[in-house]
């Protein structure tokens, strides 16, 4: 099909085309390739470049420059290479390298340097930023003060997350932890905070399976993927969470809140480290360049809450980071700790045992959280934490078959049932509402006679029947995060009932044999 254009619009646009045309010399550098392999390139020419500064290969390839020294320079590459060999031409482009940031990006899957990576056509920036910008002063700043709720009552009640915070989620392979950074992003579909969910050297079904999650129960079209592959070049996954950053800041910068989910940062100083090398920096501990450290503290210093008179907006960063046999003194894992506000860390052994998510609540801790806390679960969760690790001490003892006496016995008892409230299905955040009933009924001791493979039942009646039966107080709640006397009264005397009507039944079913 052939689009007819009217001749004197054609005119009209050439003369404007004619009028921008740039008639003047323009310099041009042109280097060479001297060696390439294995993502890295070193180039002899291009005396002229600043480091950071983005280059172009005779085939289009991108890469950017890493290291500066007097007669070459080394650069990572941006893209695939296969075409470049020693000797291909390498040109100048003036310009450090940048991403696409703006409402145009939400929804989308793109790469570190813009390109759509989900078949859509090219995304529409409001401009483009560079990825690395300077954190924002202490002058800049502002308390966190406002709750970020995850949906997940262990997190919530006991180590809670504000806006602007940094908080790491660590653990060993294959433990949840990217589970709870995504059940983060879904509890955000009915808030007005923007997501970023950066990938850094994952596998691409690993992707897939969290677009997917989100899809199906969060708000995709308020959330944004930055996919730095396993299979891309390393350069564009050493860029990837830079990227994603700036991306995330665009929002906060204009007064949104915005949630940044950087998986994982051992990946991140994992390829660091190989480009660090191949580029002959000096190795430090455990071969890793002396700057490792820097890397990541200038990465994550950019999460903040703004000042009012800036807008007040604010960029909450939940890295993500793995370690090797639950060894939190490694290198990464004490570097990532050191420059946190604190940590969910993750428990293989707990994760084994069926209890998920596997929060090692002795362990973890939220150093700014618990003064954003949502009032109507701060003061319900004041006892959790000191009960939970009562629980715990006393119930190894009874592993090893002590005799215990019946207040122990009922201690143990209620912490079982406390696990269990704590314990929820992947993808299906709580609202705050249901998780202050929960807390309601264990905090009274309503479940302590229930048996344990009920809990669930129970939770899932409670979720049915909440919104339908006290839907003013359950708007009052997820509304203001307060617990008003009238609330928590109207919430006991509904847990109460329910949970009288769920024995009730239950008792009569075991009585029928039913």
């Amino acid at each position: 099909m052939v689009l007819e254009t009217p001749l004197s619009d054609w005119i009209s646009g050439a003369r404007d085309r004619l009028e921008q045309t740039r008639l003047a010399p323009e310099l041009e550098q042109v280097g060479r390739v001297e060696q390439i392999g294995d993502g890295v390139a070193h180039v002899s020419g291009l005396g002229q470049t600043r480091l950071d500064e983005l280059l172009r290969f005779e085939d289009g390839s991108m890469g950017m420059a890493m290291t500066i020294a007097e007669d070459s320079l080394g650069c990572v590459l941006l893209s695939p290479y296969e075409e470049i060999t020693a000797g291909s031409r390498v040109f100048n482009t003036g310009t450090i390298a940048r991403v696409p940031v703006g409402d145009g990006l939400l929804g989308r899957i793109i790469s570190p340097l813009g390109e759509p990576l989900d078949g859509g056509p090219p995304v529409v920036a409001a401009r483009y930023d560079p990825i690395e910008k300077p954190a924002p002063g202490i002058v800049d700043r502002d308390l966190v003060t406002e709750p970020l709720l995850t949906g997940l009552t262990v997190v919530d009640a006991m180590i809670p997350l504000g806006r602007g915070q940094r908080q790491l989620i660590i653990g060993d392979r294959k433990t949840g932890k990217t589970s709870i950074a995504v059940d983060t992003i879904i509890n955000q579909r009915e808030t007005d905070v923007v997501c970023i969910y950066a990938s850094i050297g994952q596998k691409s079904s690993t992707v897939s399976r969290v677009v997917e999650s989100i899809r199906a129960h969060g708000a995709i079209d308020r959330c944004i993927f930055v996919v730095g592959a396993a299979d891309a070049a390393p350069g564009a996954q050493w860029i990837t969470p830079f990227a994603a950053c700036s991306i995330a800041e665009y929002f906060r910068d204009r007064g949104q809140h915005a949630l940044l989910v950087m998986d994982d940062l051992t990946k991140h100083a994992m390829v660091y480290r190989q480009l660090s090398l191949l580029l002959r920096k000096p190795p430090g501990r455990e071969a890793y360049p002396g700057d490792v450290f820097y890397l990541h503290s200038r990465l994550l210093e950019r999460a903040a809450k703004l000042a009012p008179d800036l807008g007040g907006g604010s960029l909450t960063a939940l890295p993500i980071a793995e370690t090797q046999a639950e060894n939190l003194t490694a290198y990464i894992p004490t570097n990532l700790i050191s420059i946190t506000d604190g940590q969910i860390i993750v428990g293989q052994k707990l994760f084994y045992e069926g209890q998920k998510p596997a929060v090692n609540v002795g362990l973890s801790v939220s150093r700014v959280g618990g003064a954003t806390q949502a009032k109507a679960i701060k003061s319900l969760a004041q006892s959790l934490k000191l009960d939970y690790a009562q629980y715990l001490e006393l119930e190894i003892f009874t592993r090893f078959g002590a005799m215990v006496d019946d207040k122990t016995a009922r201690t143990i008892a209620h912490g079982r049932r406390l696990r269990a409230i704590l314990a929820q299905p992947e993808y299906q955040p709580l609202p705050l509402s249901l998780q202050v009933a929960l807390l309601l009924a264990i905090s009274d001791g309503m479940l302590d006679e229930m048996p344990l493979p009920d809990i669930p039942k129970f939770r899932e009646m409670l979720a049915q029947r909440l919104p339908s039966q006290r839907p003013n107080v359950v708007a009052e709640i997820d509304k203001t995060h307060a617990l008003s006397d009238e609330a928590r009264d109207a919430l006991r005397e509904f847990a109460r009932s329910c949970a009288d009507e769920f024995n009730r039944i239950h008792r009569a079913e075991g009585a029928s044999g039913g």
